[in-house]
């Protein structure tokens, strides 16, 4: 903690002792002046529900404009990570099979699952409306206004599941005046994008606008045929239950295949009543993400799969010699290596002990092994399901009217719906070892009542809210593993309504000094079903297996042979999860404290305390029988920051910096557990750091921005079964282990020179170099699935004729061909360890018109 302070202190006393220049008395002629001399330009955003100079709001923000994203080639959320302090924004998650599912951490707090019943740390906004899941939160940006990236805890304004941050994105607003702006893509991999928006004034008061994108590319890893493959028999996918049989890919994975439309109406007369009508239309369908086979073992699934076909009576694992029918039952009658179905199986597919030693040839299996990984990073063996199919769609209804000069209440009523399926082959094999695929429905109903103000001649600024939530849906899992040894059927439904009240004030005691006192009470009522089974009755072939008198037959499965292998439910002997709905409530109050200090109108020093939380849920993916839903509650975090943002040399140089610890508490993680990633609250972090983010217009033409993150994330305790022992492939979570995905430093500097080229129009240069240092991709903290120091650099020219009608830029990213792991999972039961590697270098050429 010491360190930190050092770094707030010596910030402090740098600012101060810095000369200060006084700001113009509007914002209006700040910014005309700041165009006029080449100064810095100012970014207004709503962070605190009004709208406001960046450099007024006393948290810490990055806060990107439409420009500024065109120009560094963000098109996506994700896309984000690399230009933003202390945040890591990955595009999938593990086993989630899409890049549209969002990993988001911020100041090392996050999610990095896609289950309903795990509620995002960061939350993600789109036009004020909180998007629930993080399947779909990786939002495609074509006609973003700006985003601003919110870091700590946001629970006083933004609500529950804002632990560690909020992402708001801001959308185009229709203009008084018609007006057109498009772009035409292509690059490597075949790519193909198009958007364009388009303003259409219909009265005085009433305008519309109409925005679409459409992409497409191929993918960038590509699935090989498995030699002699053709002569070893495999069941077709078919054979088994999943979400659907398909391959968008055709031969690769990672591509894109998606198109998105919104339109907005909006009425402003000029008087108090202002209206906006929105809505969106999103369409995925395309392969999976990319999945690279790393490494397998002879663990449960593997290791007794292959003795089986091979007929051996002992297997060896680890340098242990022991029975092969430990895990599978064994010789010949095993019950349980025999038909693999005929409980609830999509067909009763035949036996696979002894196939390999048996007269028979044609029915010999390939084992599973260390001959599935290649020798490149960008091919796979894999021949199974490759989709992402999704629609997302959605509408708002957002109405300001002013009560009075400094009196405005609005009103926000959103709708949303998402519809989503997909399908991974994640063993990168030709068989059907390890297939996931998925279903999700998902809708969700908010409004949102917010009254702003200005009082005490304008000395107190003022927002009081009320909120309401109410979401609801499914989730459907299908995994197959070991040829359909064990089959998971893993329908789910939950469902969340939610209450809040808040307010925020921030109080002018003098000209120079504020102070900030704000909260919410939430209150959450959740309700979970779990159907999870197995369609092959893996527990009840073991039952037989081992002499169970009353499991001689299982067709059908006999109510006492239910009740001896615990299984909670009469009529239902394959079902994990307890009959009835489970309930859980949670009440909350997230409170904030803030004091501000202006030495001079272009100085702001704050320093904040405040609160955040993220509700608990259940355990949703159970392999064995439990006669209770296992729950887990929520996580807590408690941030104290000291911050600083100036403005130096009429508006050339610019430095924010802020220090931080943060308390964390109750944390939520996904544990491998047998063949199931389950959910605990596994104990106590400490997080500790700094940002700096520094603009500078040295020059005319020539702009200047950098950032430097630091975070020192640490579990302080681990509770119980959620202590992991060290291997050879997994470093495992204990006091003193890092907090996954967040790494120690991260720093960008970005250079950009906009050439006067006279009557011949304007050239600009933008060069992008990132450096983000090592870190742990997952919560067990797998060694072979940890993300290296990585140096990324990304670079564009643009050349803009004196018209201003079109422009024509041409870059690259990832110039230096940097690969590294960005997800992945040690499934330790299924026997192998996979991950999706990063994009490789790629080329782009936009031409972008506007009128």
């Amino acid at each position: 903690m010491r360190s930190i302070l050092l770094v707030g202190v010596a910030l402090c006393g740098l600012i101060t002792a810095s000369p200060a220049f006084a700001a113009p008395a509007s914002a209006a002629d700040e910014e005309a002046k700041a165009k006029d001399n080449g100064g810095i330009e100012a970014i207004v955003v709503t962070a605190q529900k009004r709208s406001e100079n960046v450099q007024n709001v006393p948290i810490a923000i990055s806060a990107f404009t439409a420009n500024a994203l065109q120009e560094r080639a963000v098109t996506s959320v994700a896309s984000l990570s690399a230009i933003a302090p202390n945040v890591t924004l990955d595009a999938g998650t593990p086993f989630s099979g899409s890049s549209a599912v969002l990993s988001a951490y911020i100041r090392g707090i996050g999610a990095n699952d896609f289950a309903f019943n795990i509620d995002p740390g960061v939350g993600i906004y789109l036009d004020g409306v909180y998007l629930a899941r993080s399947v779909g939160a990786n939002q495609d940006l074509p006609d973003v206004e700006r985003v601003e990236v919110l870091k700590g805890p946001q629970g006083t304004l933004f609500g529950r599941n804002t632990i560690g941050g909020a992402i708001s994105i801001v959308t185009h607003d229709p203009g008084k005046e018609f007006r057109f702006t498009g772009s035409v893509t292509t690059g490597s991999f075949r790519m193909f994008s198009a958007k364009g928006t388009v303003d259409l004034p219909i009265t005085e008061s009433l305008s519309s606008s109409l925005s679409f994108s459409t992409t497409h590319r191929d993918g960038y890893m590509h699935r090989i045929p498995f030699p002699g493959a053709s002569n070893y028999a495999e069941d077709p996918i078919t054979s088994f239950k999943a979400a659907g049989y398909y391959n968008s890919g055709y031969g690769t994975e990672g591509g894109d295949n998606n198109y998105n439309l919104r339109g907005k109406l909006r009425y402003n007369d000029g008087g108090a009543l202002r209206v906006t009508l929105s809505g969106d239309y999103s369409n995925i369908d395309t392969s999976q993400i990319a999945n690279k086979l790393i490494a397998t073992f002879p663990a449960v699934f593997a290791g007794t799969y292959n003795c089986a076909i091979a007929g051996n009576p002992t297997q060896t694992v680890g340098g242990v010699t022991g029975p092969c029918d430990s895990f599978i039952g064994g010789p010949p009658s095993g019950a349980f290596v025999g038909n693999r179905g005929g409980l609830n199986s999509v067909v009763d597919l035949p036996s696979i002990y002894g196939v390999n030693a048996d007269a028979n040839p044609n029915n010999n299996r390939l084992p599973y092994d260390n001959r599935f990984v290649t020798n490149s990073i960008d091919t796979s063996y894999a021949n199974g399901n490759n989709f992402s199919k999704m629609k997302s769609y959605g509408g708002a209804a957002t109405i300001d009217y002013d009560l009075a000069e400094n009196m405005t209440i609005k009103s926000v009523t959103a709708y949303r719906e998402l519809h989503w399926k997909a399908g991974m082959d994640l063993d990168g094999s030709p068989l059907d070892f390890l297939h996931t695929s998925f279903e999700m429905n998902q809708k969700q109903f908010s409004e949102e009542l917010q009254l702003t103000g200005k009082a005490m001649d304008k000395k107190l600024n003022y927002v009081l809210g009320a909120y309401y939530f109410t979401e609801s849906g499914n989730l459907h899992d299908y995994v197959t593993f070991a040829e359909g040894l064990l089959q998971v059927d893993g329908p789910n439904n939950l469902s969340t309504k939610n209450y809040a009240f808040y307010g925020q004030a921030d109080y002018k005691i003098t000209e120079q000094l504020g102070i900030t006192l704000g909260g919410r009470y939430t209150h959450e009522s959740k309700t979970f079903e779990g159907f999870q089974s197995d369609n092959n009755g893996l527990n009840y072939k073991l039952a037989q297996f081992f002499g169970d008198p009353n499991c001689a037959s299982l067709t059908p499965i006999s109510n006492q042979c239910r009740i001896d292998n615990n299984f909670p439910n009469p009529g239902q002997p394959l079902r994990y999860y307890i009959a009835g709905e489970q309930h859980k409530s949670f009440n909350n109050f997230s409170p904030k404290v803030g004091l501000q200090y202006h030495p001079s109108d272009a100085i702001m020093l704050y320093a904040s305390w405040s609160k955040g939380y993220k509700t608990g849920g259940w355990t949703t993916r159970l392999s064995n029988p439990l006669p209770y839903a296992p729950g887990f509650g929520p996580e807590k975090a408690t941030t104290y920051e000291l911050g600083a943002k100036t403005q130096f040399f009429d508006r050339h140089l610019q430095i924010n910096g802020a220090v931080f610890q943060t308390d964390y508490a109750g944390i939520q993680l996904n544990f491998q557990q047998g063949v199931s990633p389950t959910i605990q609250n596994a104990g106590v972090a400490r997080i500790r750091g700094f940002e700096l983010e520094v603009t500078a217009a040295p020059a005319q033409g020539l702009t200047l921005t950098g950032s430097l993150g630091y975070t020192d994330a640490v579990y302080t305790s681990v509770d119980g079964p959620a202590q992991v022992a060290a291997s050879a492939s997994q470093a495992g979570v204990f006091a003193g282990a890092s907090l996954p995905k967040t790494p120690k430093y991260k720093i960008n500097i970005s250079p950009r020179y906009e050439a006067d080229l006279g009557k011949h129009g304007k050239l600009v240069l933008l060069g992008d170099v990132t450096f983000t240092d090592k870190m742990k991709n997952d919560t067990e903290g797998t060694f072979l699935l940890d993300r290296p120091a990585t140096t990324v650099i990304n670079a564009s020219a643009t050349y803009r004729p004196p018209s201003g009608f079109w422009d024509l830029t041409v870059g690259g990213t990832n110039l230096t061909n940097e690969r590294y792991l960005t997800t992945g999972q040690a499934q330790y039961a299924g026997g192998q360890i996979y991950g999706t590697y990063s994009r490789p270098a790629e080329w782009y050429a936009r031409l972008g018109i506007k009128f």
